[in-house]
């Protein structure tokens, strides 16, 4: 298993928070299906549907944010609503009203919500209490969110915190490009996104094009600024990396997919990939920090 996208957080490091005393906080937040009358449940849910809530290999901890929801749209509502108000004016001779219609509207989609459609959401949260790294598998922050919440909700007092670096990425991708030089250990791919910092919000973007140096620099001297940069980290890992300091679209390289080679049981194998996985981004994530001048201290 890889991650795709990381939006990361710190923890002491190490943090001396044991897997067991991890399982009994979470227990009470278990993932429990929505019952009827139920839009939405969250908990956490078993990494290995084995019924641990906590799956530990190598010291590393893998975390699974279960979600249901019931899709039950507007418009549905709104239809069913319709007709039983033509119904009613039909038996009582007028419409009903504003406060019986938002009644009725309230009781159709009580009467729905059991057969609503229910869709699953799966949020994988990995803990390095080695190094103190806290990281949601996230496109978006908001999804992060729900994770840390509920987090947060079953640890009393866990020391997390975002994680603050020394020097703005912004301006730090932006000299990259303009220097035509990334820092050790990383190179520049083909993609990346150039934006305007004044009113007009004007934007460039690169997909799978090659960075022409004298362009990019004519781009930056009219006052654009670099907010998204793809990567390739030691060969072994590409990246975006963004301007709010998240990690984008990860791609393991053929150096890593060797793992897959070797044949193993369905468990040795997602153990396998987890350690390895774990391994590099931890790597990875000390590189960006020492890359963008350490983390803040204050």
């Amino acid at each position: 298993m890889w991650f795709k996208n990381l939006q990361i957080y710190r923890l002491p490091a190490p943090w001396a928070f044991a897997p067991e005393k991890l399982e009994e906080a979470l227990r009470p937040f278990a993932f429990t299906p929505a019952s009827s009358n139920e839009l939405m449940r969250q908990g956490w849910d078993s990494p290995r549907g084995n019924g641990s809530l906590v799956h530990v290999v190598n010291k590393q901890m893998l975390l699974l944010l279960g979600t249901e929801k019931k899709l039950l749209p507007s418009t549905v509502v709104n239809q069913v609503a319709k007709a039983r108000a033509l119904e009613m004016e039909e038996q009582q001779g007028f419409p009903p009203g504003k406060k019986a219609m938002k009644e009725l509207k309230e009781r159709v989609h009580d009467e729905l919500l059991p057969r609503a459609f229910t869709i699953r959401g799966n949020v994988w949260t990995w803990i390095d209490p080695v190094n103190g790294w806290l990281v949601v598998d996230a496109a978006s922050p908001a999804k992060a969110d729900d994770v840390i919440k509920l987090l947060l909700k079953a640890v009393d007092r866990m020391p997390l915190e975002s994680l603050r670096v020394q020097r703005s990425p912004v301006g730090v991708m932006t000299a990259w490009l303009q220097e035509d030089e990334a820092p050790a250990g990383f190179t520049v791919d083909m993609d990346t996104e150039l934006r305007a910092t004044g009113e007009s919000k004007a934007a460039v973007r690169y997909v799978r094009h090659t960075l022409e140096p004298e362009e990019v620099r004519r781009h930056i001297a009219a006052g654009k600024q670099c907010t998204r940069l793809a990567m390739t980290w030691e060969s072994k890992i590409s990246f975006v990396l963004t301007e709010a300091l998240a990690i984008k679209g990860i791609k393991p390289l053929d150096v890593l997919k060797e793992n897959d080679a070797v044949t193993r049981n369905d468990d040795e194998r997602f153990d396998g990939d987890f350690m390895l996985m774990t391994g590099e981004l931890s790597q990875l994530l000390k590189d960006i920090v020492e890359a963008l001048g350490g983390e803040a201290t204050a």
